[in-house]
């Protein structure tokens, strides 16, 4: 098969096309024909090897010293069932799916063996594209948006970061759930933002996001702009403020209404977001789709810091 090779961390260059043989699905697992593989901000930061602040040796620990012990990145992906492992139920060949691979990855490539926990039936009405895109960020903001700050209809909503895979996500989940949203983003993105479902829009490029003067009931910084003090000063008692791109310091004082973290990656987050995916109640947000060829171009989107929405590649 024809997959996303990784050897060393490096820039968008070190990503390469190689043939490597078809996985064989274990037990409990799902070969997948992937269609749609997003590539996320978590991919590109594993490929690069660029941890956030402190978390370095633990992450090359974890993950590899000089390069990534799983050679085939890829968190998220959308195809259909090409073969079952033993003991697998509730999947039949040829079925569309999506899901998120976890920690193994692999979903940069033309198959992939997942575990069958982590897969959802996709909808009909949902192209591989639009459901491989939604799942990364989308998760993320529907964990942090309604399982830990618990978001009610009429709350005010600060996102920071609001243009990107996990912002145009939380713009629109917050607008669902009936909350008023601020959404913090470049100029040049505010349309976009606005039609999200922003009632306000803050201009990073002009005005300073810890310095608003007002106070929210919750808060989703998605590009690491707040640090736990500054998030402190702008949520309301009682509210909650979650940095969802903190680093290992900020981690460790977030504390009280300041939380940091990451987001599991189950299908019970991923089964969410599919009605809303089904009826066009959510907007995937696709910068760019692309042939699994282009992988290096697609990662220098990400890397670029300027990523709108999502960006996909098609093996």
């Amino acid at each position: 098969m024809r997959a996303v090779v990784v050897e060393q961390y490096g820039p968008p260059s070190v990503a390469r096309i190689s043939d490597l043989p078809a996985p064989e699905p274990r037990a409990g697992q799902v070969l997948v024909r992937v269609v749609s593989a997003a590539v996320t901000a978590g991919d590109a930061r594993i490929r690069a090897a660029r941890f956030p602040a402190g978390m370095g040796v633990p992450g090359r620990l974890a993950l590899g010293l000089r390069g990534p012990r799983n050679r085939v990145l890829g968190m998220v992906a959308s195809g259909t069932v090409e073969a079952l492992g033993a003991d697998v139920t509730g999947f039949a060949i040829g079925d569309e799916v999506a899901g998120m691979a976890g920690a193994r990855m692999g979903a940069h490539a033309e198959l992939l063996a997942i575990e069958a926990s982590r897969l959802v039936h996709k909808p009909a009405g949902v192209s591989p594209d639009a459901a491989a895109a939604a799942i990364f960020g989308g998760t993320t903001a529907a964990h942090f948006l309604h399982d830990v700050a618990r978001l009610r209809a009429g709350q005010d909503v600060l996102v920071v970061g609001a243009s990107g895979a996990v912002g145009t996500s939380a713009v629109q989940l917050a607008a669902l759930a009936g909350a008023t949203v601020t959404g913090v983003t470049s100029g040049r993105n505010a349309e976009l933002v606005r039609r999200l479902g922003a009632d306000e829009i803050v201009d990073y490029t002009n005005s300073d996001p810890a310095a608003l003067g007002r106070r929210f009931d919750v808060i989703l910084d998605a590009a690491g702009t707040l640090t736990p003090q500054t998030a402190r000063a702008l949520v309301r008692e009682g509210g909650t403020a979650v940095l969802a791109a903190a680093d290992l310091r900020q981690m460790l004082s977030a504390r009280g209404p300041v939380t940091a973290g990451t987001a599991p990656g189950g299908a019970a987050l991923v089964e969410r977001l599919m009605p809303l995916l089904e009826r066009g109640e959510l907007d995937p947000v696709i910068q760019e789709s692309m042939s699994l060829d282009e992988i290096a171009r697609a990662y220098e989107i990400v890397d670029s810091g300027h990523k709108v929405g999502n960006v996909v590649v098609r093996p």
